[in-house]
């Protein structure tokens, strides 16, 4: 471990997972009949100002369960939660999860050996990732300009050699100051990267906005020598104290017009490349969203408040942008694949946000942690851990692929019930005094 650290983030259950895997899942064994386990009996409750919507809602199981009786009639046998299929299609990308890596961007944690192990083990997974703003025109393309950290093509190459041939894929993501380096242009003409590009598993993200500083574009510290040479191309400013500098990167100008024309410009000079839409949570994301998908984006991205793996000003962390519950139920049933990120690692906010309409979601901090725990199978493992809680969890909910889950699933609190039970059927009946049917003795 590096010593990094997450606050407000349930730090210390990522890093169990990262290190023991689906056991995690599970309350301690060596506790089964020693231990009376319910509600709340964690030993490090979250914080409760950082839960937002999306955590109060429960999964809500059916009494009956007709799509269970389906699949029991296609297995000839009681299905179980390993019956759940989460294969999925991400974005244009074949996953066998409904997990992607979000983008950790130029921030000092991603930037080095967490970046490369991140992208090794998704490539293991098999599931999407995306490579963040700012990389080149910070550390270069082919190598990072101190001759330390992982260049933007290293994280591409390390995530090739370990991905299956049929599953997978890497968005590389952009933004003003990438395209003043020309990022897209770059990698979908490097030879070295051209069997992403010919198995369909090369994409490119426009970024519009991110959870944790919604409005504000990328920011990291950077030190005297880094601001000098970077104050050509991001605003630098010496707002820190301590020797620190802090580093802007452009939120970009966006209006309906120039994002419908953003998205033509991607399909029409990347033709074999996937193309994302990611937006911050903002007031109007339903009506974004809607002009990425009908300008013909494969994947719009929502990242929720509270997210985000870089650095930000305390007020837009605490008190800017839309919870990921609301910007999903703003949006409603999707018009296209819907991707939602924002403080997700473990299978319940994961399956509440499927339910919601997302196709996959994506992992940031929990990620970073977990590659920072065990930088050989952390993240793998994590995954796994949130795997087998969504088999579980759709299983209990008598579904059995991921597309079949429905706003049905979840109960608000504060919901007024306007459901009343249907009348019983006509047929025989039950009388309570002899037990037998017909009430006849």
């Amino acid at each position: 471990m590096t010593g990094v650290r997450a606050p407000g983030f349930p730090e210390r259950q990522v890093r169990a997972r990262a290190r023991h895997g689906t056991a995690e899942v599970f309350p301690p064994a060596d506790r089964y009949g020693a231990q009376l386990f319910g509600a709340g009996d964690d030993a490090e409750p979250v914080d409760p100002r950082l839960l937002d919507d999306l955590d109060a809602a429960r999964l809500v199981p059916p009494v009956f369960v007709p799509q269970r009786l389906e699949k029991l009639i296609e297995l000839a046998r009681e299905p179980v939660h390993d019956d759940v299929d989460l294969a999925t299609t991400v974005g244009g990308f074949r996953s066998p999860l409904p997990v992607y890596v979000s983008a950790f961007g130029s921030t000092r944690i991603a930037a080095g050996d967490a970046g490369l192990a991140a992208s090794r083990q998704a490539g293991r997974l098999g599931v999407p990732m995306v490579i963040g703003e700012n990389l080149v025109p910070v550390g270069g393309y082919r190598r990072a300009a101190d001759g330390a950290g992982a260049s933007i093509l290293a994280r591409l190459r390390a995530y090739a050699e370990q991905c299956p041939p049929d599953a997978g894929g890497v968005v590389v993501q952009q933004s003003t100051e990438d395209a003043d380096s020309e990022v897209w242009n770059l990698v979908y003409s490097d030879p070295s990267v051209r069997d992403l590009v010919d198995s369909g598993r090369l994409g490119f993200e426009l970024k519009l906005g991110q959870g944790a500083k919604p409005g504000l574009g990328g920011m990291t510290v950077v030190d005297a020598a880094d601001a000098a040479r970077l104050a050509d191309r991001f605003a630098v400013r010496d707002v820190l104290g301590g020797g620190g500098w802090l580093r802007c990167a452009s939120p970009g100008t966006f209006t309906e017009e120039i994002v419908r024309q953003q998205v033509r410009f991607m399909r029409n000079n990347f033709p074999r490349a996937r193309v994302w839409v990611k937006f911050h949570p903002g007031r109007d994301v339903a009506h974004a969203a809607a002009t990425a998908w009908r300008a013909g984006a494969d994947a719009v991205t929502v990242d929720g408040a509270q997210g985000g793996t870089g650095w930000a000003p305390r007020a837009f962390l605490d008190q800017v942008g839309l919870p990921l519950g609301e910007c999903l139920r703003r949006i409603g049933r999707p018009e296209g694949c819907l991707l939602a990120s924002g403080r997700i690692w473990e299978g319940g906010r994961a399956v509440k946000a499927l339910a919601l309409g997302a196709t996959a979601v994506g992992l940031g901090r929990a990620a970073l942690l977990a590659v920072d725990t065990d930088a050989e199978s952390g993240l793998v493992r994590l995954v796994r851990a949130l795997a087998l809680e969504a088999q579980l969890l759709i299983s209990a909910l008598g579904r059995y692929t991921v597309d079949a889950l429905t706003p049905d699933d979840l109960w608000w609190p504060g919901t007024p019930t306007t459901t009343a039970a249907p009348a019983a059927p006509a047929g025989p009946t039950v009388d309570s005094r002899t037990d037998r049917i017909g009430g006849r003795a």
